[in-house]
């Protein structure tokens, strides 16, 4: 079964300023703000949502497919996907434009500043659902605005269950396009910060929102996640981590094992769990796409951390 991923592809520009942006940056001075940072440790990290989310969910075994749309700089990122064995025919290249592009400074208190470039990611309404064959799960990651609304409501119209994952683009959207893409979706998953801006957009308690949907899940970093379902609400615990690196792409990692559970017919309890050993892989190693394992090895980690094997 083929999982269509529609979010971004991005490239990730992350800069360290070894000092503290608070003894540069003079409170009294904003109007006039004009600073620079020396960043001599600088990385490119392969990122967006959805190619995120297709990394985690290829090496568990799932299919995922790609919908995004890049831009003239994007062969480094196509070499790659050539390499790990994922589709792209439903990558759309826009001419005159670049890839999606986050620039990220963090001084030594991990405060950042960072400026986001949507490039292509502004044209993903060019891409259709209906243009992907064999589908029968799909998400709706982070991405342009328009095109956002128009994949939701390609995949109900089309009757594919999807997970709709609002993330950082939640404020783009109003109460009444918010509670349209909870009508749609068969499923929703949002971090706690994310939770409590639903809520107060859609004037609607996150359990009530819950009982329009199959299932929501709300991540709460350390404290794990919860999945509310009609009929419960399932505490799914957090995994320790071998070492806190980088919290870049754990939410997409989450995810992924949200997508695998319910295209694999997992019950919830495993589902969660799986997802949250998952985040914790990822937060182990720096960037969205750097952390690596084969099924065999996630499944006795599973069992390491509750006891049993998810398959």
């Amino acid at each position: 079964m083929h999982t269509l991923i529609c979010g971004s592809i991005a490239y990730d520009t992350i800069m360290v300023f070894g000092d503290r942006f608070k003894n540069h940056i003079l409170p009294e001075q904003l109007h006039i703000l004009n600073v620079a940072f020396l960043v001599p440790d600088m990385r490119r990290e392969f990122g967006g949502c959805a190619g995120n989310i297709a990394y985690t969910l290829k090496m568990l075994g799932g299919e995922p497919l790609i919908m995004a749309t890049v831009g003239d700089d994007y062969q480094p990122y196509d070499y790659r996907l050539q390499k790990l064995h994922l589709a792209q025919q439903h990558i759309r290249r826009i001419p005159d434009t670049f890839t999606a592009q986050a620039f990220i400074t963090t001084d030594l208190d991990d405060n950042q500043i960072t400026a986001f470039h949507p490039g292509a990611m502004n044209h993903s309404h060019e891409n259709h659902v209906h243009e992907a064959k064999g589908v029968e799960l799909g998400i709706i990651a982070p991405d342009g605005r328009e095109g956002m609304l128009q994949h939701a409501r390609e995949f109900h119209a089309a009757g594919i269950p999807f997970l709709f994952d609002p993330g950082q683009g939640l404020p783009m959207f109003s109460r009444a396009e918010l509670a349209g893409f909870v009508n749609q979706a068969s499923y929703v998953a949002v971090n706690d910060y994310e939770g409590q801006m639903l809520q107060e957009r859609t004037g609607s308690k996150l359990e009530e929102l819950a009982r329009k949907v199959n299932a929501l899940v709300v991540t709460l970093g350390a404290r794990g996640s919860v999945v509310m379902t009609d009929s419960r609400t399932i505490e799914i615990p957090a995994v320790t981590a071998e070492r806190v690196a980088d919290p870049t792409g754990c939410g997409d990692a989450y995810r992924a094992g949200l997508l695998y559970g319910i295209a694999a017919g997992l019950d919830w309890q495993v589902t969660g769990r799986l997802a949250s050993l998952l985040g914790s892989i990822k937060i182990a190693q720096r960037g969205g796409q750097n952390h690596r394992f084969t099924r065999d090895e996630i499944a006795q980690r599973y069992k390491e951390s509750f006891g049993s094997r998810p398959w």
